[in-house]
């Protein structure tokens, strides 16, 4: 009898991570010198899924966001799952930005990952669960065909494998 084998594909982020990371972020932008007196704020909204930065020019905000983005890298967590909004004025000429953290698998990301499986021509099926793809097959080479497949994609959002069977 053929055992089924497979896996789940998820896009997930690591909050205490994330939160690690901010610290960072603001531990760092706290000591530069060309930061100091910019007064920048950032909160992560764990509930909401979001990053708040409240800072005085657009300098200090551009430096913030890679200042952030590289502590999310060094803490392992892609940068893919950070959607950058639009900059806006708040009180007193300063500016803020809102950066929201893409957790779980949309209907529509989905159905791209699951049309690229099946491009593939390989011998698996896959299954649009909730925020998460389900990659099933009879042979694990399969399975991780399809996962070399899914890293070297393209995607406008981070990916992991869990739940391998």
């Amino acid at each position: 009898m053929a055992q089924n084998h497979s896996f789940d594909v998820v896009s997930e982020i690591d909050f205490q991570e994330a939160d690690n990371a901010v610290n960072q972020a603001i531990k760092e932008i706290h000591q530069r010198y060309d930061l100091k007196d910019s007064n920048t704020e950032i909160e992560l909204n764990k509930k909401d899924k979001f990053i708040s930065i409240h800072t005085k020019d657009d300098y200090s905000l551009k430096a913030s966001i890679d200042i952030l983005q590289t502590k999310f890298i060094r803490r392992g967590i892609s940068i893919k799952a950070l959607k950058i909004g639009e900059a806006e004025t708040a009180s007193g000429g300063r500016l803020k930005l809102k950066i929201e953290l893409q957790s779980g698998i949309s209907k529509e990301s989905a159905k791209i990952l699951s049309k690229l499986i099946k491009d593939s021509n390989l011998k698996v099926n896959s299954q649009i669960q909730d925020d998460r793809v389900r990659v099933q097959a009879t042979k694990i080479d399969d399975l991780q065909s399809v996962i070399k497949l899914i890293k070297e994609a393209e995607l406008n959002f981070p990916t992991q494998f869990v739940n391998l069977k």
